[in-house]
């Protein structure tokens, strides 16, 4: 092997290292590695402009664009709440159906957020009945088109790169539709085994609450008995946090000092029963905002203030908010409110500010999931414009009338023109870290080929498998890409193992489609842990999930998942 050689399976082992053992964030990892390939004349500078704006990246951005102004309509809404029947099969039908047919051309993102709320206040079912039924249901309808799932998109590109033609828009259906009605079916069988928690309200109960007494409080030299700190509702004080010192369980004799930190646990929409103690102020209102305003966040794997506290993170001037609250699924969370790390997943309750809407890095470190209204609503007629294009886009790439990339610079021009959208929305949620994973991708794989590395693992493709069957190389890709979608995110796995899916096509002088649709579903396949797909973690904490949860019904479904993959795939698009 050449030194260079070498030099691109360093970066590919570096990338994989920091992906798995790191809380880095995927986008600064990719990033690092384009700088090393560049410094290393692993590519020249015009393959790297040429991988900025490769047609399949540039689609997949004009789409993700263009689904904020879709986000902003209101059918979604609207029909979300008669998916909910008296029978739970029935309701799950619905739910499994209507989830996948939008899943199939709008953002699985928002449709999940859309649905959550009707879901989680339906007063009929659990919500934890049906929130992983909801986000699963969202990623089997992803697979059924091209511009289901940003992953599809993302191997799309890889493809395009490497000469080959890309994927036609309905090449994804015929598995994606036996995957939905599998997956479906499989849903329906073991959604009993899903955990039954309290409706309606639950989404703000036992939540970690931190509430500071002040130096002139009439609560201070009392003991927490008399000053009726246990007799409240839905609220329950765990702990007290005096000059470092951890105080739990807290005891009815317990006597209050200045200074002392209560945590309480409970129903967040009961916090204004603390305001019937003088001297008490949440940690909200010591950083300068009101508890009135209230907004529910998850944190995004991809969130700055990961691993960070929230005194650490600056948030207070970062967002214009300041947490009320906060829940990590069924995990205790302990001590100060502000000396407690962030972990992809936690939700938080804020207390925003006028300018919290306006910051850039909203929706870079957060899913809103509820309290947060548009500024502005569509009008009717916006609304049917805006729909009506984008179906005829759609029906238009689906026939090859006009490319998806053309459709979709007309479609966002128009909304520009008819103000569903502005620049400064584009601006704020332009998904950069999206552009430089799928660029460094495309660097990472030109440089395999660059450097002679694909015809070498070509090469010892066929020695490991010298019986010639590549169909257990096309399992081994699939497998690949399923295990590390679960390890790491559903586009970082895409980007990782695309290149030796190509490779071994070339080694085994084969069609490339089935090894890259190998690698799309693969991607798509996040079943079993929550953190490795977006909707996942969405409905994670929202439903009081455990690790166990997802596991229990997600293993059935992934194991039905795959063998459906495995057997089709080749079947429909033969070696």
């Amino acid at each position: 092997m050449t030194f260079a050689q070498w030099g691109v399976l360093a970066l590919f082992g570096f990338l994989l290292a920091g992906l798995l053992f790191t809380r880095i964030r995927p986008a600064s990892l990719f990033g690092v590695v384009l700088v090393f390939a560049l410094a290393g004349s692993l590519i020249s500078q015009d393959q790297l402009m040429a991988n900025a704006v490769n047609p399949g990246l540039v689609t997949l951005l004009l789409l993700m664009t263009v689904s904020l102004g879709l986000e902003k309509t209101s059918w979604l809404k609207k029909l979300a709440h008669r998916l909910i029947s008296d029978s739970y099969a029935v309701s799950l039908v619905k739910l499994i159906s209507f989830t996948s047919v939008s899943s199939a051309f709008l953002n699985n993102t928002a449709v999940v957020a859309s649905l959550i709320p009707a879901i989680r206040n339906n007063g009929v079912h659990a919500p934890s009945k049906l929130f992983i039924p909801l986000s699963y249901a969202a990623i089997l309808g992803g697979t059924m088109t091209l511009i289901g799932t940003s992953t599809n998109l993302i191997v799309d590109s890889l493809m395009l790169d490497t000469g080959a033609k890309g994927f036609a828009f309905f090449d994804f259906f015929w598995v994606g539709l036996a995957l939905v009605v599998g997956g479906g079916v499989t849903l329906m069988l073991v959604a009993r085994w899903l955990p039954s928690h309290a409706q309606a309200s639950s989404e703000y109960k036992n939540y970690f609450i931190d509430a500071k007494v002040a130096e002139d409080s009439p609560l201070v030299g009392k003991s927490v008995q008399d000053n009726g700190l246990r007799n409240m509702e839905s609220l329950f004080l765990v702990e007290i946090v005096r000059d470092e010192r951890l105080i739990s369980p807290v005891t009815p004799q317990a006597v209050i000092e200045a200074g002392d930190r209560l945590v309480f646990s409970g129903d967040v929409k009961k916090l204004h029963q603390l305001k019937q103690f003088e001297g008490v102020r949440l940690f909200a209102e010591n950083n300068g905002l009101p508890s009135e305003n209230l907004i529910e966040v998850v944190v995004t794997p991809t969130a700055s203030v990961i691993g960070r506290t929230l005194k650490r993170a600056g948030f207070r001037a970062r967002f214009d908010a300041a947490v009320v609250a906060m829940r990590r699924g069924g995990e205790q969370i302990s001590g100060k409110l502000g000396d407690v790390k962030l972990r992809a997943g936690d939700n938080l309750v804020l207390a925003v500010g006028p300018d919290f809407t306006q910051h850039r890095n909203i929706d870079k470190n957060f899913f809103v999931v509820s309290g947060i209204q548009l500024p502005k609503a569509l009008s009717r007629w916006q609304e049917w414009s805006i729909l009506g294009a984008f179906a005829s886009v759609v029906a238009a790439a689906a026939t090859g009338f006009v490319s998806l990339l053309t459709g979709l610079v007309f479609l966002l021009a128009g909304m520009l023109a008819i103000k569903v959208l502005n620049t400064n929305e584009i601006k704020r949620r332009f998904p950069f870290e999206l552009w430089l994973i799928v660029t460094s991708a495309l660097t990472l794989a030109k440089s395999v080929e660059n450097t002679g590395l694909a015809d070498l693992l070509a090469t010892q493709a066929e020695i490991w498998f010298a019986s010639g069957d590549v169909f257990w190389a096309f399992v081994g890709i699939y497998l690949m890409t399923l295990v590390m979608t679960e390890l790491v995110t559903n586009n970082a796995a895409a980007a990782l193992t695309f290149p030796l899916a190509y490779g071994f096509a070339v080694g085994f002088e084969v069609n490339l489609m089935p090894f890259a649709l190998a690698v799309a579903f693969g991607a798509s396949a996040s079943f079993i842990s929550p953190y490795g797909y977006q909707t996942n973690l969405m409905v994670f904490n929202t439903g009081r999930y455990h690790l166990k949860d997802f596991a229990t019904v997600g293993l059935p479904v992934s194991a039905v998942y795959s063998v459906v993959v495995l057997y089709l795939v080749p079947k429909l698009f033969p070696f």
